[in-house]
């Protein structure tokens, strides 16, 4: 996953205002991790509107009392309670007004139990968290999973409910979703700096933009930075988006600092400037800079050094799920390791011994636990899946069909992922090296087919492995070429190896990768996770395989102004 941020390591790129998906308690340390930088997190707050037809009448005199209460049911099956409505009297048909607050995790299968109960008449008094459920009719219930839900256009469905499976329906339930965030408005800057003071003996300034927004009582909150820009002093840096929640208004004050990056962490002030999102757009429109000014004995000092704002575009920033309710793809594709030094399949110490008592093994629970998520998001269910590093009847190949067909890669399910994998253990060798270049060749070259045909589709290969990668410069090659393309790539070391090499293409340590030739990746596409660390923790292999994806998938759509499919239709 990567180290922490902090100005030491990973200091010198830009952070905040950034394509990043807003994390809360679900995930305390994760959720930290982004506010911290004013990022919006990888869990998305939505609210659920429930309503529900042709309920059964359990009353004598009048019609039912019902309360819609939701769970989310959580691997160990425990149903564990989310909220729940009020109660609406003498209706069987009931609109409730109250909503349902919810967190979606992209990268968890989100199991919902909605349950329906008639309330006595003599709790109605009772505050609807104090009723006790056991004394109430139970009238049904209904499930789902809850990317069902956000993957649909309008975010809604409707759901039979029962008392027990198999039993007639006894009416139904309407469930519709909606993001809670309060504005999706943004404004994109490309900033620039002249003649900024030179703090360095041996060379120039190191330079890099904070800026801050004013709260009251006259403290500053940090709500972006940019990247570093190594030995200039008159520097260009990449564009900033800030959003409405970040700045509040345009007239709100904020705080624009020009720092001298050091890597002790001990930041030389090159000057600041107070200005507003206003100010900044006049300063666009009027071609001209201000000056930035330091205070010295009381006193404010203006100086030579100018910013300039070259782009002032005030846009929608759609967010992740605008794009995948609206019928954007995410096409899984897996790759798996079958190189000699996960052991013979046959032998239960193997990494790829498959359990005739049917406990997964470390592939299987990868390929699972990732596919039963990305599977909602790929409409035919049709996943390319190759091995890699095994001798075929053809020799030792680094990227072979996994069902063994020659000309067709595609398998149907996660079933027919697992089905093409045991064959292969029975038909393939193991050998080696370990190469991933020819793997991740592959799937840039289906990202970038897609693109003669479809704007609507992106790409996550999934790379199981247990060794250290015998091509580390093609890989990183072929990592830099694809950051161009509609693909994310994720990869799972299994076993214990030493993968220091995996860590360095997962560039969460601060500068992008790079290539061979000096090229530097259009953004970060990779996401590297040891399963070793994950084992008994409180966040799974798979959330923190995923929690990057969302941000990743926003990089590539923002970056080429691809806009979800209703504001398509829209414009």
């Amino acid at each position: 996953m990567g180290g922490c941020f902090s100005d030491l390591k990973g200091g010198l790129d830009a952070v905040g205002g950034s394509a990043k998906p807003q994390q809360n308690e679900l995930n305390d340390a994760v959720a930290g991790f982004f506010q911290a930088r004013g990022l919006q997190g990888l869990y998305m707050p939505l609210q659920l509107s429930l309503s529900a037809s042709k309920l059964q009448d359990m009353d004598v005199f009048s019609k039912s009392d019902p309360m819609a209460v939701l769970y989310v049911k959580k691997q160990d099956g425990k149903l564990e309670e989310v909220g729940r409505t009020e109660v609406i009297q003498n209706s069987l048909n009931p609109a409730w007004i109250t909503k349902i607050c919810i967190n979606f995790q992209f990268e968890m299968v989100q199991n919902l139990v909605f349950r329906i109960f008639d309330i006595d008449t003599k709790f109605h008094n009772t505050p609807v968290k104090s009723l006790q459920l056991n004394d109430q009719d139970y009238l049904g219930e209904a499930s789902c999973v809850l990317s069902e839900i956000v993957t649909k256009q309008d975010r809604s469905v409707t759901l039979k409910l029962q008392k027990r499976p198999g039993m007639a329906h006894f009416g139904s339930l309407m469930v519709h979703a909606e993001e809670t965030v309060a504005s999706k408005q943004a404004v994109e800057l490309i900033l620039h700096c002249t003649h900024l003071e030179n703090k360095d003996t041996f060379s120039k300034s190191d330079p890099f933009i904070r800026i801050s927004r004013t709260v009251e009582g006259g403290a500053s909150v940090p709500i972006c930075k940019t990247e570093v820009i190594n030995n200039n002093l008159n520097p260009v840096w990449r564009p900033v988006t800030l959003t409405t929640q970040q700045f509040y208004s345009k007239e709100n004050p904020l705080v624009i600092e020009c720092f001298d990056f050091e890597s002790s962490g001990k930041h030389v002030l090159l000057g600041r400037i107070d200005a507003s999102i206003a100010e900044l757009q006049r300063l666009n429109r009027e071609r001209v800079g201000t000056n930035f000014y330091v205070n010295q004995h009381g006193h404010r000092k203006v100086l030579k050094g100018q910013l300039f704002v070259d782009k002032f575009d005030e846009k929608t920033q759609y967010s992740f799920l605008d794009y995948i309710s609206g019928g954007f793809e995410l096409n899984f594709m897996v790759a798996i390791d079958f190189t000699a030094s996960n052991g013979d399949p046959r032998m239960p110490q193997s990494l790829h011994y498959i359990d005739p008592a049917g406990r997964p093994n470390s592939y299987q629970q990868a390929i699972i636990g990732v596919g039963e998520v990305l599977q909602f998001y790929d409409t035919d269910k049709r996943f390319p899946a190759w091995g890699f590093g095994g001798r075929t009847r053809d020799g030792v190949s680094h990227c072979f069909n996994l069902n063994l067909l020659p000309m067709e890669a595609e398998v149907v399910g996660l079933e027919g992922i697992m089905g093409a994998y045991s064959t292969a253990l029975r038909s393939v060798s193991l050998a080696g090296p370990t190469l991933f270049g020819p793997v991740i060749n592959r799937a840039a070259e289906i990202a970038a087919h897609s693109l003669s045909y479809s704007q609507n589709k992106y790409f996550v290969l999934l790379i199981i492995t247990d060794g250290v990668i015998n091509d580390p410069n093609e890989t990183k090659d072929a990592i830099v070429r694809a950051s161009d393309l509609p693909l994310s790539i994720l990869i799972v070391g299994v076993g214990n190896a030493d993968f220091k090499e995996m860590e360095i293409l997962d560039a969460d340590g601060g500068r992008r990768l790079e290539s061979s030739t000096g090229r530097v990746a259009t953004r970060d596409i990779v996401q590297f996770v040891p399963m070793r660390d994950f084992l008994g923790g409180q966040v799974s292999i798979v959330q923190a395989l995923l929690e990057e994806l969302p941000g990743q998938f926003l990089s590539y759509v923002r970056s080429r102004d691809i806009k979800p499919l209703f504001a398509q239709q829209l414009s």
